[in-house]
């Protein structure tokens, strides 16, 4: 049988256009489209329709069960399967899946977070069809993108928030569209491009790692000899186990619609990045949360395992997953490409201005957008932007700014003062300037890349708070510029006093340099959060709360309920990683380190029985030392469990927070490094758990 080619199956398991188009009716088609392309309500005949449609396509494709896919507060995805078969008079079965079906589930609610927001005896919860995310065959099962909700209608996921989101800034983006004179777009949608990174280990070495396997990333582990100094791996050759995964991933990627595109080594050895073509942001969501999902089964196929943690090793380079984000209308038109006529230039400047003041104004939105637990131990390290975020634009937009905000001649044109919609800003390439890595919100051409998400977040919460708060910068502006008497000039003054307001978000330097942590602060009064419990009480600030309801984003319950499940999250993580270090302490490190000892002294014995004058310089000073730290690993894992147990006298889920940000972590580093100095002194053959040098460099 001959190998199909990528056209011929991509997208075989997916219930696309093509599918659509070639299997409903016009009439049918050209409703659903409708609904997904406007936001039209979807007629119950439709759903029908549709269903059945489905329903046979998935049969035709081995399909047993369907499920409603959703992505609730837990960071994973969830799903609960049912059958189609329904009992036949005659004993048989039939397989039947209906329009109620397709749009509308029920999983029991009661065991997801809801921080609050409803009683635990409450188990009644809805999922509800996303039409514009197509449905997907995974595992013999169809699989339904849905949302999730409450019995009351609150939101209980991800998706819904994401999708108000994304209607709030259409709603604002098409009324800045129209004053231009843009009466073809019908939608503004934003897109995203998740850039993914990742490490590969294998899975003898990841089974022997209690720690990798509780937490995700290693608590204990002197550095290698080796690392990434050499800068050998980055773009390096492929290893041939490797690029056996990423073949077989990329077949299961294309096979889902998913449309992965570049594949490299990333710096630190035994990562790697994936990066997938743009898609329509809710679309991008729930295809970077199958990627995750896939590439997690297709490792275990290779004898691998797939780390997603944001700094599963210390020392070397953590994971991040870089949100190129744009807007585009449904025409094609990219409202964050300059453009070459005055209409345009003027156009990409507005919406260029409203990214830059929404980024000022809710820094912390964003900054709290991307906290966790995890991504606390990579954000301000060499390979993740800072805490702080600020807006890199390069050398060539920023003088345009700079002439416009100060009304003087810009250098490609030295004749003229520019004025919006009057004179011709002069085109300029793209790529005018190198690309900035310290940058936490980059713009690289026509786009804006928002560096700082771990990579086991989803890509939702980011891309809510960046949506919510541009639509809030595009509404102020619209309100202005319907009521202006002179458009032009209302629309130049107000770009240049955005420039003028908010120019202290923007930095086109070191991200990394000590000085930009004191000028950003003390002279910019940038935010500085470093960890998740400096910032996520933010997300309850009056600004916030107000931008995030009025735009109807959330309801401020919502909010409160994420704010505590989030807060829940991260001291649940660092109480399992602290639990998990103590056991590793007393149940492996500290019998290691004693086994080790006994056998050193042992040896001693026996050269003294042979020689009593030997001196034994090597065995004696080496006891001696691991004495000391089996000491000090013993004393600081009794400190740690102490602390463990004092969290439980902090008054509600801030204090706590906040206990294991000030004493907890601290506890843990100091325990840890007591045994990673034990670990470069005890022979490997006794340590109990694989080497970062094993790890690191066993894929072959």
């Amino acid at each position: 049988m001959a190998t199909q080619s990528v056209p011929e199956y991509f997208g075989e398991l997916v219930f696309d256009d093509r599918d659509m188009r070639s299997r409903l009716s016009s009439k049918v088609y050209a409703s659903l489209r409708k609904t997904i392309d406007e936001g039209k309500k979807l007629d119950s005949s439709v759903a029908e329709s549709v269903a059945q449609a489905m329903k046979e396509w998935a049969l035709e494709r081995g399909a047993t069960h369907y499920t409603h896919w959703f992505q609730p507060l837990t960071g994973v995805t969830a799903e609960k399967h049912d059958s189609f078969i329904s009992p036949s008079p005659d004993g048989s079965v039939i397989m039947e899946f209906s329009g109620k079906e397709l749009i509308q589930g029920e999983p029991d609610a009661s065991s997801f977070p809801t921080g609050g927001i409803r009683a635990t005896f409450e188990a009644r919860g809805y999922t509800a069809w996303d039409p514009t995310s197509y449905a997907f065959i995974k595992d013999k099962t169809l699989c339904i993108p849905t949302a999730f909700c409450s019995y009351g209608g609150e939101a209980l996921d991800k998706k819904t928030p994401l999708l108000r989101s994304m209607e709030a800034l259409n709603k604002q983006a098409l009324r800045i569209l129209r004053l231009f004179g843009n009466t073809s777009a019908k939608n503004v949608r934003t897109s995203v491009g998740p850039e993914q990174e990742y490490f590969l280990i294998t899975k003898e070495m990841y089974d022997q790692r209690p720690d990798l396997r509780y937490t995700g990333r290693t608590l204990y582990g002197a550095r290698s000899p080796k690392g990434q100094e050499m800068d050998d791996h980055y773009f390096g050759v492929i290893k041939p186990r490797v690029q056996a995964f990423m073949i077989d991933l990329n077949e299961e990627l294309w096979k889902l619609g998913i449309l992965a595109k570049t594949e490299h080594n990333e710096v630190s050895p035994a990562q790697h990045e994936l990066a997938p073509i743009y898609s329509t942001t809710n679309i991008a969501t729930d295809q970077n949360q199958l990627t995750m999902e896939i590439m997690q089964k297709v490792a275990s196929k290779h004898g691998l395992v797939c780390l997603l943690h944001e700094k599963p090793f210390a020392g070397v380079n953590g994971s991040g997953k870089h949100n190129n984000w744009s807007m585009a209308t449904d025409t094609g038109m990219n409202l964050l490409s300059p453009g070459e006529t005055p209409y345009e230039n003027a156009q990409f400047l507005l919406f260029l201005c409203a990214v830059i003041k929404a980024v000022d104004d809710y820094q912390d939105l964003l900054r709290l957008s991307v906290a966790t637990a995890g991504n606390d131990h990579r954000l301000g390290a060499n390979e993740a932007p800072p805490a702080i975020i600020s807006v890199f634009l390069g050398d060539e937009l920023s003088a345009i700014l700079d002439a416009i905000e100060n009304d003087k001649p810009y250098k490609a044109d030295e004749q003229k003062i520019m004025k919006l919609g009057v004179d011709v800003l002069p085109a300029f390439p793209r790529d005018t300037t190198d690309r900035n890595r310290t940058s936490p919100f980059a713009f690289t051409g026509n786009k804006f890349e928002f560096r700082s998400l771990g990579s086991s977040n989803s890509i939702a919460c980011a891309n809510i708070m960046l949506n919510a708060a541009v639509a809030e910068s595009l509404k102020i502006y619209a309100d202005r510029l319907e009521k202006a008497d002179d458009f032009k000039q209302t629309l130049h003054e107000m770009i240049r006093k955005t420039i003028k307001d908010h120019k202290r978000i923007l930095f086109n330097g070191n991200g990394y340099d000590d000085s930009w942590v004191k000028e950003a602060t003390e002279v910019r009064g940038l935010c500085n959060y470093r960890t998740t419990p400096d910032c996520m009480p933010h997300l309850l600030d009056e600004k916030n709360v107000k931008l995030l309801t009025e735009h109807g984003v959330f309801t401020k319950p919502e909010l409160e309920s994420r704010c505590e499940i989030m807060l829940e999250n991260y001291c649940k993580l660092v109480r399992i990683e602290a639990n998990t270090m103590y056991d590793m302490a007393m149940r492996d490190i500290l019998p290691a380190i004693s086994a080790y000892s006994d056998i050193l002294s042992e040896s001693v014995e026996a050269k003294k029985a042979v020689n009593s004058s030997l001196a034994c310089s090597y065995e004696t000073s080496v006891v001696s030392k691991l004495s000391a730290l089996a000491d000090q690993v013993y004393e600081r894992a009794q400190t740690l469990e102490k602390s463990i147990l004092g969290l439980s006298d902090a008054k509600d889920i801030i204090a706590e927070s906040c206990k294991i940000r000030d004493d907890l972590l601290p506890r843990m580093g100091e325990l840890r490094a007591a045994a990673d100095e034990a670990e470069t002194m005890v022979d490997s053959s006794v340590w109990p758990y694989p080497s970062y040098g094993d790890m690191l460099f066993s894929v072959r």
